[in-house]
């Protein structure tokens, strides 16, 4: 993913400055910057360049950094290097953010929003996806079909939206796509729908006719909000692009499609300046679940690798995962080969593996250069080894596997694995074990804390959590960025510590595993089956 590359890019220039010798004011003013100061900048700018992010706001950007840092007029007490990464953040954050508020639907009336964009964008599978998002959170959504042009559009909006349980309307016969919008929008208005989501043929800003449709359909339906899909890879086009649509439909925010491509993103992040106009979400991927909630500070944290703990937060309790019997049993300091299981199941469920280390602080320095599906199938070659376990070696901390080593051949002939990856296994288990031995008295101190948090405001205490975080390290402020040296070692990382998962790159799943109980710690529970 090349927005991945950009923030490795950027996050190695600031590392490189950190490492630099102590910044001499003395021999530095505004004119002149210090070599180490100058490099960086320099590399920062080339990657963005790189990342087809408009020229103009490169320089923009360069212009603001040099002025937050005058070298010549700070006090000797500064921190230099803090004061330089944090300008090198809140400018970054400032490049995505134009401080617009984006449109929330509201509860017990009927929203509606119109999509529009280039063809090819993924309008379609962005359409369900932002309906699946609201209707996860409680509000009725629905789709609409307007895309009378598109050979197939609506096959592929009733496919989607059956699969994602969404009711829709569209028609095989009318070509008048603002009749069907008009249609579709009143039925699910009788039907007090909360958001209906209007799905619209993808035109070029050249196509004269396909904008004016696009106008007659906004005066069809007149939206609460219209809401334009831009392609990440569409590179420099985006803001020629942008702008026309906006004054064509006056769009009321971006949904940037494809960022896991390998073509540069920052053209969309150009359009997003140009029409001042903010991000409301990214599409991550094909599937549906592949979807994310844009802010501006945490998507900047999390590209230069400081994670984004409120949106990890955020997504694992959208989960509801079973984590109630493993908490049971942490807090009584046992660990038994059924709770690995348990805990890497929830792993599975979580996504991608990259998508979650990019989340918490550190963890995607540590799976760089491991592939999703490598370290995937090697979670469930492990899951594959515990259901090939009899209710006894589940429920046991692994000794009795040890002691009788003809039930490890029997385990690994039955899972299709080897005896060595059992042992290995086993030796995760151990190392976990050995943690909630330690962690014991204090998870029932947590639980109370979480049980204290749960009456007040959510979105306050994920804001606050990612506030301290950001502020780590000394940088103060909000937005200061932390030290990455300190975030590892809190994580594992750089070689710090045991508990790397064998054959998994040394991967830190004693943190993992801490980190999510104490995320999840409380939520509800079920089942646990096993094999009789």
């Amino acid at each position: 993913m090349v927005l991945q590359d950009l923030g490795r890019r950027i996050n190695a220039a600031v590392s490189d400055l950190t490492r630099a010798p102590n910044l001499d004011e003395k021999a530095s003013c505004r004119l002149a910057p210090i070599p180490a100061f100058d490099s960086m900048l320099k590399e920062i700018c080339s990657a963005l360049l790189e990342a087809d992010v408009n020229v103009r706001l490169v320089g923009q950007l360069r212009k603001s950094i040099r002025s937050t840092v005058n070298f010549k007029e700070l006090p000797p007490a500064v921190n230099k290097k803090r004061l330089i990464q944090k300008a090198v953040y809140d400018e970054l954050v400032r490049l995505v953010d134009p401080h617009a508020e984006p449109f929330k639907p509201k509860k017990g009336k009927s929203n509606v929003i119109m999509f529009v964009g280039l063809q090819g964008a993924g309008k379609t599978t962005t359409c369900t996806k932002l309906a699946r998002h609201y209707q996860s959170r409680g509000l009725r959504a629905c789709l609409v079909c307007a895309d009378t042009f598109r050979a197939g559009a609506f096959d592929q909006l009733k496919q989607n939206a059956t699969k994602a349980k969404i009711p829709y309307y569209g028609s095989l016969t009318e070509t008048d796509p603002a009749v069907v919008a008009r249609e579709g929008v009143e039925k699910f208005k009788k039907e007090r729908f909360e958001v209906i989501i209007v799905d619209t043929s993808g035109r070029h800003r050249q196509e004269s006719a396909l904008f004016q449709e696009m106008t007659d359909i906004q005066t069809a339906i007149k939206p609460d909000e219209t809401i334009m899909v831009l392609d990440a890879s569409i590179g420099q086009q985006a803001e020629a692009q942008a702008k026309a649509f906006k004054e064509a439909a006056d769009f009321g925010a971006i949904i940037i499609t494809k960022t896991d491509g390998h073509a540069a993103g920052g053209g969309a992040i150009s359009a997003v300046a140009a029409t001042h106009t903010p991000i409301v979400f990214i599409g991550t991927g094909e599937h549906m679940l592949d979807f994310e909630r844009f802010v501006p500070r945490n998507f900047i944290s999390k590209l230069l690798g400081m994670g984004d703990m409120a949106g990890l937060v955020e997504h694992v309790q959208s989960l509801k995962l079973d984590q109630k019997e493993t908490i049971k049993h942490i807090s009584e300091g046992i660990f038994t080969v059924r709770d690995l299981r348990d805990q890497l199941q929830n792993i599975m469920k979580m996504g991608p593996l990259s998508k979650m280390a990019g989340m918490i602080p550190g963890m995607s320095n540590m799976m760089q250069g491991m592939d999703d599906d490598e370290g995937s199938l090697k979670l469930k070659r492990m899951i594959y080894i515990c259901d090939s376990m009899t209710d006894k070696e589940l429920d046991s901390d692994g000794k009795i596997l040890i002691e009788q080593p003809t039930r490890m051949t029997r385990i690994a002939r039955g899972s299709g694995t080897t005896v060595r990856e059992v042992e290995d296994l086993l030796t995760q288990q151990r190392m976990m074990a050995g943690m909630a031995k330690k962690m014991g008295g204090n998870m029932k101190n947590m639980q109370r804390a979480q049980s204290a948090m749960a009456g007040g405001n959510k979105a306050q205490q994920l804001a606050a959590m990612q506030k301290r975080l950001q502020s780590m390290g000394g940088a103060g402020g909000a937005g200061g960025m932390p030290d990455m040296a300190s975030l590892m070692k809190m994580f594992g990382g750089g070689g710090g510590g045991g508990g790397g998962m064998p054959g998994l790159g040394g991967m830190d799943m004693n943190a993992m595993m801490k980190q999510m109980s104490g995320m999840m710690g409380g939520q509800g529970g079920g089942g646990r089956g096993g094999r009789r």
